[in-house]
């Protein structure tokens, strides 16, 4: 990797782990400081090393100068007056030692303590998402704004009123006791399960961003299986879902970015190491007493990456299904079972089941009554097809439509 290449790709592995253990060691009272900081380093070294040339050890040169600035912060910020000279009182000399700890353990235990800080009640979920996107993947705000088919000025405030509402609340970056994991922890894996269909399902162009979105909710998803505390059987569950979904992600769109629907995607694409993947977290994943949405979910997308179309197969999706959403019901979910019920049992029965929903403003109903009707009824089909031209709001989708409206005519 040449120097030009090496910075951004330090930018985006490093840069999240020192914000984390600055924001670890700061707190919620003053977030502006670990992302300053942090922020400098990196600005140094693109003035430092286009001067000087390469350190021998960059990520060393990287955390070196995060620990000084920091340490400098300290000794000239009111800061040290309000938080280090109480205690310096009866140690004059501990400030000389004092020391940003950087080691992988730290980082990790940093980064672990941080999601469950941001993963508070008290924000909105859009907010969780942005916070993790911002300080746990060091996501720019242009990119969290690309996410979120947003601006950067949007993506400031709601930020800025995150943070604010953290430091409001007192919120701790500390690790919850042992008996409030299991409560706290359903909030974590909301936000992770979110970034990830942030990715995976997100109507943005951006490719790139799109598998970045999905692969940093892998990653901090991987942080918790790895903590002994956190290594919980939804957790698992919640990774097997992520590694299922991800086996398809090169099959599910075209060159142009437009969407490949399941039925017309090329197997060959799924990733065979991601399927595996998906399989062993799983089988963890069945250790537990209990079953809730993310093993349905990871069952259900299991499914998906089973090549044989046969109605058997379906008919598993479709008790899935089922059961899914006695468990909690989403209209996605019931719009799903609807496709599953259609493969498993033909499509008059789906038509039945489809229309109960009434989904009306929901173009991917439309779409699939539309898809339902074809050979049904030709003018039915066609209007429902109109009406999901008219509510969907992507060009990919756009495009879509008008191909499925040109065939049907």
């Amino acid at each position: 990797m040449n120097k030009t290449e090496l910075l951004p790709h330090l930018f985006r592995t490093e840069y999240r782990k020192i914000v984390s253990v600055l924001y670890k060691h700061f707190g919620f009272e003053y977030p502006e400081i670990a992302e300053d900081i942090a922020s400098e380093t990196f600005l140094s070294a693109a003035e430092t090393w286009g001067l000087k040339g390469l350190p021998d050890n960059p990520v060393g040169w990287l955390y070196a100068v995060a620990r000084n600035r920091a340490k400098d912060h300290l000794r000239r910020n009111k800061i040290f007056n309000q938080k280090i000279t109480p205690i310096l009182q009866s140690a004059q000399e501990d400030y000389i030692d004092f020391e940003i700890d950087l080691s992988d353990k730290h980082i990790r235990d940093s980064q672990l303590q941080l999601m469950f800080a941001i993963c508070q009640p008290v924000l909105p979920a859009e907010a969780q998402i942005g916070l993790a996107l911002r300080i746990l993947c060091g996501f720019g705000i242009d990119e969290i704004a690309d996410a979120f088919l947003s601006n950067r000025a949007t993506i400031n405030k709601r930020l800025f009123r995150a943070k604010e509402k953290l430091r409001e609340q007192k919120v701790k970056i500390e690790f919850p006791a042992l008996a409030g994991i299991g409560a706290r922890i359903q909030s974590v894996l909301t936000t992770l399960y979110l970034l990830f269909n942030e990715g995976y399902y997100s109507t943005s162009q951006d490719t790139t961003l799109r598998k970045d979105l999905c692969l940093e909710a892998m990653r901090l998803t991987y942080l918790l299986i790895e903590n002994e505390a956190t290594n919980l059987p939804e957790a698992n569950a919640l990774m097997a879902l992520m590694c299922f979904h991800s086996s398809r992600f090169d099959a599910r769109t075209d060159e142009q970015g437009e969407m490949i629907r399941y039925d017309d995607q090329d197997t060959n694409l799924w990733n065979e190491e991601l399927i595996e993947k998906g399989k062993h977290y799983l089988n963890l994943a069945s250790k537990g007493n209990q079953i809730n949405k993310y093993h349905l979910e990871a069952a259900i997308a299991y499914w998906h990456t089973v090549k044989d179309d046969t109605a058997q197969k379906w008919e598993g999706i479709l008790q899935l299904y089922n059961r899914l959403l006695q468990i909690t019901y989403s209209p996605a979910a019931a719009l799903n079972r609807t496709y599953a019920l259609y493969k498993a049992r033909g499509k008059q029965e789906a038509i039945i089941e489809a229309e109960k929903l009434k989904l009306t403003d929901n173009h991917l109903y439309h779409v699939l009554l539309g898809h339902l009707y074809t050979d049904v009824n030709k003018q039915i089909a066609l209007s429902h097809l109109q009406t999901a031209l008219k509510l969907t709001k992507t060009a990919s989708e756009k495009n879509r439509i008008a191909k499925d409206i040109e065939q049907l005519g």
